[in-house]
């Protein structure tokens, strides 16, 4: 398969007019990649994944994803040059923590003959992120369900995130600027569950925010010491279980490509995100595992309260988000998502009493 690296488009083909490539929907293009003929390498299944913003086609060893032409509140993909821009985004960042993972970027293009044709020199129609397939039961979410966590090399990724922690600083935030940041986040959160929840959760929601708040306000100096001793990082965005993969060399995938604001942030925050996320799914001693091997590289020693602010942030955070799903006319299992809700406000609300 030829692979464009990012920033490198296949030459266009003149005989396919720019018009018909821009006008080529995105049914006929789910169409196409779903079919094990459409690639050009040999493949014997394809199982296609829609999420909110793409379509993943699993190949026998390799995946593709082709990016939506939506518009929300955090993302446009509207056109196609946002979703290539996107794309090649995609790939840069998650090389950082998943070099070999991520083969670039493709296009998806129009042949002399106007039939699609997968990485083939053309008139593009859409790009597709092309990685390396991953073992499923290699994902640590599953491995968590099947009882089967190599804490070895969950070590390994515990190493990995230290020394990533370690070389991708931000120099110039300052600590007005990061607890400034800090509050926007929180209030979001907040803005957003007035909005979507029913009494008296909102209540609940109400109370988690001002102990949030109150120590965002009451005690600055304990987010101006992160910043003092250079701990804020451009970090992964997104640190959940499904997105560690405990092969023999771990990776971690999926980081949050669509806005480098939301990767500014502590590395305690996104490791007590990690361990909550764990615990959820009933491996509460995973999270310290990870946590002690980050504290011994970084020689970082986060006070407490530091980290019971950020429990009760990221679980208001999924809250939040398990909420908006429910905003969606078509989603399917409400109880799985209302159970969700239920589940954070709790997680949120035991963290706010360690943090008077």
């Amino acid at each position: 398969m030829t692979a464009s690296s990012p920033g490198s488009p296949p030459a266009s083909s003149p005989s396919a007019p720019a018009a018909r490539a821009e006008n080529v929907p995105l049914a006929a293009k789910v169409d196409f990649l779903r079919r094990a003929a459409s690639y050009p390498h040999a493949v014997g299944r394809v199982e296609a994944i829609e999420t909110h913003l793409s379509w993943v086609f699993l190949t026998d060893t390799e995946a593709y994803k082709l990016k939506k032409p939506v518009l929300s509140d955090f993302i446009d993909l509207r056109s196609m040059e946002r979703r290539r821009r996107n794309a090649e985004q995609e790939v840069r960042l998650n090389r950082r923590l998943a070099p070999w993972v991520y083969v670039g970027v493709v296009a998806l293009t129009l042949g002399s003959d106007g039939g699609l044709q997968v990485g083939v020199a053309g008139q593009p129609v859409d790009w597709l992120v092309h990685m390396r397939r991953l073992p499923s039961e290699c994902m640590l979410d599953i491995a968590i369900r099947d009882g089967t966590v190599d804490r070895a090399r969950l070590g390994k990724a515990a190493e990995l995130l230290a020394r990533f922690y370690r070389d991708n600083t931000v120099p110039d935030v300052t600590p007005e600027g990061f607890r400034d940041h800090v509050r926007r986040a929180v209030a979001t959160n907040h803005d957003l569950l007035m909005q979507w929840l029913d009494e008296p959760d909102r209540g609940r929601a109400a109370a988690t925010h001002r102990a949030q708040v109150g120590l965002v306000d009451g005690d600055p100096a304990l987010f101006d010491r992160r910043v003092a001793a250079g701990r804020i990082v451009e970090g992964h965005g997104d640190l959940r279980p499904e997105h560690v993969c405990l092969v023999r060399e771990p990776v971690v995938i999926d980081c949050l490509e669509f806005d480098r604001a939301h990767r500014i942030t502590d590395p305690v925050d996104e490791l007590t995100f990690l361990g909550m996320e764990c615990a959820r799914l009933d491996a509460p001693e995973l999270g310290p595992l990870v946590f002690d091997t980050y504290r011994d590289i970084a020689r970082d020693d986060p006070p407490a309260r530091l980290v019971a602010f950020y429990r009760c942030y990221r679980a208001s955070l999924r809250a939040r988000l398990a909420a908006w799903h429910l905003q969606d006319p078509e989603v399917g299992d409400t109880k799985k998502w209302t159970d969700r809700v239920q589940l954070y406000l709790g997680i949120a609300e035991e963290a706010a009493a360690d943090l008077s």
